[in-house]
């Protein structure tokens, strides 16, 4: 029998240089097909906790599992070939190379042309604007657009845990509601399971089925998105309220 969550987190704990502690024994999990959000402010610990998860940093205690598997020994280039890609904060992107390119490299763990023919397909139709721009250089796009390239080559990989750190982090506003759209879609019609951290929290909630509130390193909040958008600590902090 499969086990009940996708991505499992154990009281993880890691840190930086002179002890410098970014995460605090977080416990989290993430259940097949659903839409997780991470909420905190800047500081709080969330993009290493991705980088954790996709294997980028290690940590000092603490497990993370997939499926049951726990997966610390394994290295980030294999994690991706067991399904978890992350869409990092600032897109990362190859500037000088075009869109193409950039989407081909996304495919690097599988090699199977008629994989690539189909994930071309697949995310012509989620993103039309790539096709468009397909041998425009990455460098050279818009905010939102770039945002795009960088959601697409992760889905290259054919990915079944995205992670997405700040997908509307320096666009414009009408270019995140059609880069949230677009993660709606995904989610609706591929069922992709996703781990979403991101400042703009109405949004997030609005796209999330649940989420966690990460402070100094540490999960001081879970629930559904309906309860945290109206718990006091999250319209105090987060929204404005």
């Amino acid at each position: 029998m499969p086990p009940d969550n996708l991505l499992e987190v154990r009281d993880l704990h890691v840190a930086y240089g002179a002890g410098v502690r970014a995460l605090q024994g977080v416990s989290l999990h993430v259940r097949p097909g659903e839409v997780v959000a991470l909420i905190g402010s800047n500081g709080a610990g969330k993009t290493t906790l991705l980088k954790a998860i996709a294997g980028l940093v290690t940590p000092q205690a603490g497990e993370v599992t997939l499926e049951g598997r726990p997966i610390g020994a394994v290295d980030a280039a294999e994690r991706v070939k067991l399904g978890v890609a992350l869409v990092p904060e600032g897109r990362r992107l190859f500037s000088r190379l075009s869109v193409a390119e950039n989407l081909t490299l996304g495919s690097y763990s599988n090699g199977d042309p008629g994989h690539r023919r189909d994930m071309l397909a697949r995310i012509h139709a989620l993103f039309p604007v790539l096709r468009e721009r397909a041998r425009q250089r990455a460098g050279t796009l818009s905010g939102g657009e770039a945002q795009m390239l960088a959601i697409a080559r992760a889905l290259m990989s054919r990915p079944r845990f995205l992670m997405l750190d700040e997908p509307s982090l320096g666009i414009m506003p009408r270019m995140v509601d059609q880069v949230m759209d677009s993660l709606r879609r995904l989610h609706e019609t591929e069922g992709l399971t996703m781990f979403l951290v991101e400042q703009n929290v109405p949004a997030a909630l609005d796209l999330a089925d649940r989420g966690y509130v990460l402070q100094t390193g540490r999960v001081v909040l879970a629930g559904q998105s309906d309860e945290l958008r109206g718990s006091d600590l999250v319209r105090r902090a987060y929204l404005g309220m």
